[in-house]
């Protein structure tokens, strides 16, 4: 997996590629982090490039959620593959976590 960093008007923006699974979990937690080790109050995580998901990454997307709700931020995923969003759906994340289809509707939602 690798995971890229921008920043879209005050937002961050993760975008990832690959599979996320128990091997990246350790990479995916330090691409949701800021610099200082805590988590931005709003971030947009781009899961286009996304071909496979795991628990270990839920796990980390959950964290991460509750990271940012003390804060009153919040974690928007968006353009999730079909198989990753089903993951998503069975688990209930989508419930949790705003699921846009793209990364521009996220960033305005």
């Amino acid at each position: 997996m690798s995971a890229e960093c921008t920043d879209v008007e005050g937002i961050r923006l993760v975008t990832l590629r690959g599979e996320i699974d128990q091997d990246v979990k350790d990479v995916l937690t330090e691409a949701l982090m800021s610099c200082d080790g805590t988590m931005p109050p709003r971030t947009v995580v781009d899961l286009s490039g996304v071909t496979f998901i795991d628990s270990s990454g839920i796990n980390v997307f959950i964290a991460a959620y509750q990271a940012v709700g003390g804060s009153q931020g919040w974690l928007r995923m968006a353009g999730a593959q079909t198989s990753v969003l089903r993951v998503f759906q069975l688990v209930g994340l989508d419930q949790v976590i705003g699921c846009h289809p793209t990364v521009e509707q996220a960033l305005t939602a």
